[in-house]
């Protein structure tokens, strides 16, 4: 086993590890934001990864090309998510808890069962796209190049939330997750400052499902898969830290791979569950958790 085989693996799982982080950067934001773990998660990924399959056989616009327009198309419905159903249940004063947990996991099934019903259970992928079956060669080492661009936009999704916090909106969010019941005080509608947190959050899924459907399969239980890792990665990163997210998607994506290499591909994951329960018996609240 070649130093290039393992530099390969390790930048490849790295790349993944990133696509990771975007997936989690939305469940992070909202948790962060509202004490809500949005079991729809996954769904919603396979919905912006369905948007971008219909979109490419009605127009022919390439994956690539379909981000901003994905990404708005998955804000509007993140905001209308939170207004029809999230805004209600954060009224509720009894279980609200469980509540919250039937009300996202019952979204999930409704999306998850009417992808079934639309599109069947069947196996589809985008054949032609702008990155489709090119790689991307450095010193010995080659990577496909949908994986390497993914990793690039996923890294600029970081960047802009980054900036984002920087914003006068962004210090609203700020205030609003420090303490979401003492803003009304000073004039920030709580409210409003949600439905966008859920729309960005969306969005970023979205983001990560267009980069995905360059490479990835697309079925109606795709994101089953994608949402129990970007749980792990919330909860390894540290509930409510978007540098955790980043993290500890980047250790995820990491493991994964050299464990494939190692070990056998078909218990891969069975490295990210070693690293996931070895941090939390160390340190319980993630890796950069403050709960």
């Amino acid at each position: 086993m070649s130093a290039a085989l393992i530099a390969q693996v390790a930048i490849g799982g790295l790349l993944m590890g990133l696509v990771y982080a975007v997936v989690a950067a939305g469940l992070t934001l909202i948790f962060g934001l509202m004490d809500v773990v949005n079991f729809a998660h996954g769904a919603l990924l396979m919905v912006a990864m369905y948007a971008t399959l219909l979109i490419h056989r009605a127009t022919g616009l390439d994956p690539l090309l379909q981000l901003p327009l994905v990404a708005l198309l998955l804000f509007i419905a993140g905001v209308a998510i939170y207004r029809g159903l999230i805004a209600r249940t954060l009224a509720v004063r009894v279980n609200a808890g469980m509540v919250q947990i039937f009300v996202t996991f019952g979204l999930s099934i409704f999306l998850v069962g009417a992808a079934e019903f639309l599109f069947g259970s069947d196996f589809q992928s985008i054949n032609k796209t702008l990155l489709g079956g090119r790689t991307f060669a450095l010193n010995g080492i080659i990577l496909p190049l949908p994986l390497v661009v993914s990793g690039i936009v996923a890294l600029l999704v970081f960047l802009a939330l980054a900036l984002l916090s920087r914003t006068e909106f962004g210090r609203a969010l700020e205030a609003t997750r420090e303490d979401h019941e003492a803003v009304a005080l000073i004039g920030i509608d709580r409210d409003r400052v949600f439905g966008i947190g859920w729309g960005i959050g969306t969005a970023s899924v979205g983001i990560a499902g267009v980069m995905l459907a360059n490479f990835y399969y697309i079925a109606p239980d795709v994101g089953t898969n994608f949402a129990l890792i970007a749980y792990i990665t919330v909860a390894l990163g540290g509930f409510g830290s978007m540098f955790g997210a980043l993290v500890a998607g980047l250790i995820i994506g990491l493991t994964e791979a050299l464990t494939a290499l190692f070990i056998d591909p078909a218990l891969k994951q069975i490295g990210i569950f070693v690293i996931y329960l070895a941090v939390l018996m160390i340190r319980p609240r993630g890796l950069f958790g403050r709960l």
